[in-house]
C-alpha cells in the first residue's frame, strides 16, 4: 500500500493554535455566510496570496444626505377654509351683495361731502338740493375750528314758555338755559349722545344763517329753521316739566345770550365782557308739536 500523502499529514500536524479562522476540530471549513460583512484590506490587515502587494481600493464615497420631501397624499386632508369661503354659496352671494351696498353707499357719501365743502360749481347749482337734503342736518360740516380766526364766543340759547294749568289759568314760566342743561348730560358722561352735544348748538346755527338781525327769513330755509328750532325748544321745556304736572304749552320764546370768551392774560387785545341778548318772538305751539308723538327723532 502507498503512503497516505503529505498534505493529510501535514494536516494533523497542523497544531490547533494556528487553524485558520472559521475551522472547527474536525477540519472542514463552514462556507461563507453573506449576512457576514466583509472587511476592507484596511482593517484584515494584508492577507497572503498574490494580490498581497497590490494597492489596497479606495474607499466608496459617501452618500448624499437625502432631505425627505412631504408630497401631499390622497389621504392627507386640506385646510379648512376660513372667512367669506367658509360660507355657503348663498351666504357668500349675500355677503358680497352686503359689501357692494356698503362700498356704494361710502362712494356716495363721501361725494356728498365734497360737494358740500367745495366752492360753487355746475354740479352744485343743478342739485344743490338735492345734496343739501343728503347733508343737513346730521352730516352738515363747521369749518370754524380751523378758521383764521376760530369762534371766540360762547352763546347760550334760552326759552320761556306761556303754560295752561289744568285749573284753565294761564303764567308765563322763567327762563330755561337749555345749553346749560345739556352741558350738564354731557359732564363727566365718555360717550354723550349726538344729540346732547349738536342738536341744540345746530338749530341754533341753522335759524342764525337763515335770518337776519331783525328775525326776518333769508332764502327759502327760513321757514324751516323756524320749525325746527320751535320744536326743540318745546321738547327742552317739555323735558323739564315746565308749568307742572298736567300743564300745556301754549307758546314758547327763544332768546340767545352771547358772551365773548375772555383772551389769556399775555395777549394785549381787548374784547367786551357784556352780553349780547337776541330775543326772538313768541311762537304759537301747534297742536302736533304738544302731542305724545312727538319725539326728538321726530323734530329732527
Amino acid at each position: 500500500m502507498s503512503e497516505p500523502a503529505e498534505p493529510a499529514e501535514s494536516a494533523e500536524s497542523t497544531p490547533a493554535g494556528s487553524m485558520p479562522d472559521g475551522a472547527v476540530p474536525d477540519g472542514s471549513v463552514p462556507e461563507a455566510r453573506a449576512s457576514e460583512p466583509v472587511t476592507s484590506e484596511s482593517e484584515s490587515g494584508p492577507g497572503p496570496g498574490p494580490e498581497s502587494g497590490t494597492e489596497p481600493a479606495p474607499a466608496p464615497a459617501p452618500a448624499p444626505a437625502l432631505v425627505p420631501v412631504l408630497a401631499p397624499t390622497p389621504d392627507t386632508p386640506l385646510p379648512a377654509p376660513t372667512g367669506i369661503a367658509a360660507l355657503s354659496l348663498r351666504y357668500q352671494i349675500a355677503a358680497a351683495l352686503a359689501l357692494a351696498v356698503v362700498a356704494v353707499a361710502a362712494c356716495v357719501h363721501l361725494g356728498m361731502v365734497f360737494l358740500h365743502v367745495a366752492p360753487s360749481n355746475t354740479v352744485t347749482k343743478q342739485h344743490g338740493k338735492a345734496i343739501d337734503e343728503w347733508i343737513y342736518p346730521e352730516f352738515e360740516q363747521n369749518w370754524k375750528l380751523f378758521a383764521p380766526n376760530p369762534l371766540q364766543q360762547n352763546v347760550a340759547v334760552q326759552v320761556r314758555a306761556l303754560v295752561r294749568t289744568p285749573d284753565g289759568t294761564s303764567r308765563e314760566t322763567g327762563w330755561y338755559d337749555l345749553s346749560a342743561l345739556d352741558g350738564r348730560l354731557i359732564d363727566g358722561n365718555p360717550l354723550p349722545s349726538h344729540t346732547q352735544q349738536n342738536e341744540l348748538r345746530r338749530a341754533w346755527d341753522f335759524y342764525a344763517s337763515a335770518h337776519d338781525s331783525q328775525n326776518r327769513p333769508v332764502g327759502l330755509r327760513g321757514d324751516l329753521s323756524e320749525r325746527y328750532l320751535r320744536r326743540v325748544a318745546v321738547l327742552g321745556v317739555a323735558r323739564e316739566h315746565a308749568g307742572g304736572k298736567g300743564a300745556v304749552v301754549e307758546r314758547v320764546q327763544v332768546r340767545s345770550r352771547t358772551t365773548n370768551v375772555p383772551p389769556p392774560k399775555w395777549s394785549e387785545e381787548q374784547v367786551s365782557d357784556k352780553p349780547m341778548v337776541r330775543e326772538l318772538p313768541w311762537w304759537p305751539v301747534p297742536e302736533s308739536d304738544r302731542e305724545d308723538g312727538l319725539t326728538e327723532a321726530s323734530a329732527r
